[in-house]
Formats: C-alpha cells, structure tokens, sequence
C-alpha cells in the first residue's frame, strides 16, 4: 500500500497578451491566439454557431469576423523599475 506525501505537482503556463477589446477590456489575446478573460483568470474557448466561429463575450457569442474589427493593441505600462 503507497502512502500519499501531500505533495502536489503544478506547472505554470506564461502567455504574453497582445490584444483586448475595446468595449470589454478584461477579455485579452495572446500572441498565440487564445482569448482569457483576465477578470476571471479563464481561458474562454471558441465555439462554432450557426456556420461561424467565435467567442462567448459576455453571455453573448460574438463572430470572429466582428471581434477582429474591435481589437485594440495593448499599450506598453511603464513600469519604475
């Protein structure tokens, strides 16, 4: 019988964002293209509707066509050190 040491392995996953949305910024891409949603600290997943592939923004879908339109590039934050 193997007993359980209460370690607990975890892996750490760092994405750069490169764009939000302009009328919701808290959802986010990377340079990889997934989408997260900061606010919440999950990924949100594409979903296919009616004949269009797109994203759940904000409990409405939303195509990939419309959202590319409103993407804004994230500006730089200056940091003082």
């Amino acid at each position: 019988m193997q007993q359980h040491t209460g370690l607990m392995n975890s892996i750490l996953i760092n994405y750069t964002l490169k764009f939000e949305l302009s009328f919701a910024p808290q959802y986010k891409w990377t340079s990889c293209g997934k989408c997260f949603n900061v606010k919440t600290g999950k990924q949100i997943k594409q979903v296919y509707n009616n004949g269009c592939i797109g994203y759940s923004i904000q409990g409405k879908f939303k195509s990939l066509k419309s959202l590319r339109t409103q993407l804004i590039k994230i500006k730089e934050v200056a940091v003082p050190f």
